[in-house]
């Protein structure tokens, strides 16, 4: 299998114990829904396959678990780290109204006084915000995705309009 036929659901984070508990980390929203019986690790550019042998979810997205054949320390220290995935065919339905900021990404910007800024390339979650990443004339434009600054999205035309604060673009056009 390869990236393309998977999707990204979190890391490795540290070890715990002597017999290769690892606890894993999600950045895929509903890890609660997700089936993980087998685990896709990337190593090396390649996706290789890792058999749960027991998993324990916590609500503070982390999971301690223990893989198959990763039986010591010393074999779960050379897999923290790494990126897990899952196949496609794994990730779990949701409902059509469920729209979060992070289905953003590909949206075309529009500012209300300097039309159109470019793509959102990514949305970043932080504690007291989320934070879209357009890629504007070839460098990065950052700005919190705030129900004051949206004026409206339009979900069949991936478009979001928004009223940046004065001077925000002006700062990325000095740079």
């Amino acid at each position: 299998m390869n990236i393309n036929e998977a999707f990204y659901i979190g890391y490795l984070t540290k070890t715990r114990g002597l017999k290769g508990e690892m606890q894993l980390y999600f950045e895929f929203d509903d890890y609660m829904d997700l089936d993980l019986d087998v685990l896709f690790l990337e190593v090396n550019q390649k996706l290789v396959p890792y058999f749960v042998g027991d998993i324990k979810l916590h609500h503070n997205s982390t999971a301690y678990l223990y893989l198959e054949d990763v039986d010591h320390v010393d074999k779960a220290k050379e897999l923290i780290k790494k990126k897990v995935y899952l196949p496609n065919d794994k990730m779990p339905e949701r409902d059509p109204d469920d729209f979060r900021y992070t289905d953003l990404v590909g949206y075309l910007v529009v500012d209300e006084q300097e039309g159109e800024l470019g793509e959102i390339t990514a949305v970043q979650e932080f504690p007291q915000q989320f934070l879209a990443t357009v890629d504007f004339d070839g460098q990065e434009l950052l700005f919190p995705l705030s129900e004051d600054l949206i004026l409206g999205i339009d979900e069949e035309e991936q478009v979001i309009e928004v009223e940046l604060p004065e001077g925000l673009i002006d700062l990325y056009r000095e740079l």
